[in-house]
């Protein structure tokens, strides 16, 4: 017998369905091997400044401090002056990163198979903070349009999780009540917490739990065999 009974199923798209992280990676591989600016310079020297700028913008973002141009600007441009490399070829390299990141896109191990159980089953929806036009390309690569009922794009609804409204919305668009409601993320602020505050039910897909996150959560996966057994 399932330990849940939703009436709803949302899914966060990236690091829980897609793998981002691997395709952001593999992207900044990419432009590493395409600049000879990287000649003397590690993969992981740039790995590094590229993350730690990275998400300092996309915080800045999610506080509504800078918009997405800036965004996209100051992220190549602050980590080749963090580098000491050219950064006036911050625009080709957002251009040549964003061709190659989505050459990369792929599920994540187990996530099709388990996804295509439960859409049978259930019905599903996703929930998505990021650019509309890149969640849109990998939403419609991946044929995501014709297997769910309901897509949310952050930007589309202006905030980002874990903004109760981007929840609000969510809630609104399928008519139910709140504990009825499941939600399937790998993130313990924009997924777990988010989720929570809403008044739905979480599980929580991650490799490396902690206290707070396996207090908060309604269960907590590493792989998605495990979330089969407790929905299905």
């Amino acid at each position: 017998m399932s330990e849940f009974n939703p009436k709803f199923i949302y899914f966060d798209l990236d690091d829980t369905l897609l793998d981002h992280k691997k395709a952001e990676q593999n992207g900044l591989k990419d432009i590493h091997t395409h600049f000879d600016e990287f000649n003397d310079i590690s993969l992981d020297i740039l790995l590094s400044a590229y993350h730690k700028i990275n998400k300092g913008l996309w915080e800045e973002y999610g506080r509504g401090e800078i918009d997405r141009h800036i965004l996209h600007r100051r992220r190549f441009e602050e980590t080749f002056i963090e580098l000491g490399i050219n950064s006036s070829l911050y625009e080709e390299a957002g251009k040549v990163y964003m061709n190659y990141y989505r050459n990369h896109w792929e599920w994540i191990e187990g996530a099709k198979e388990a996804f295509d159980k439960i859409r049978s089953k259930y019905d599903v929806g996703i929930i998505t903070n990021g650019f509309a036009e890149t969640q849109w390309m990998k939403i419609r690569q991946f044929g995501f349009e014709e297997m769910v009922s309901q897509i949310v794009i952050s930007e589309e609804v202006g905030v980002m999780k874990p903004h109760p409204k981007i929840f609000d919305y969510s809630t609104e668009l399928i008519g139910l009540d709140r504990s009825d409601i499941l939600y399937v993320g790998d993130s313990l602020t924009s997924d777990v917490k988010g989720g929570k505050e809403a008044g739905w039910k979480v599980a929580w897909y991650t490799s490396n739990p902690n206290k707070a996150g396996i207090e908060l959560a309604d269960l907590v996966f590493d792989d998605f065999d495990s979330l089969l057994k407790a929905i299905l």
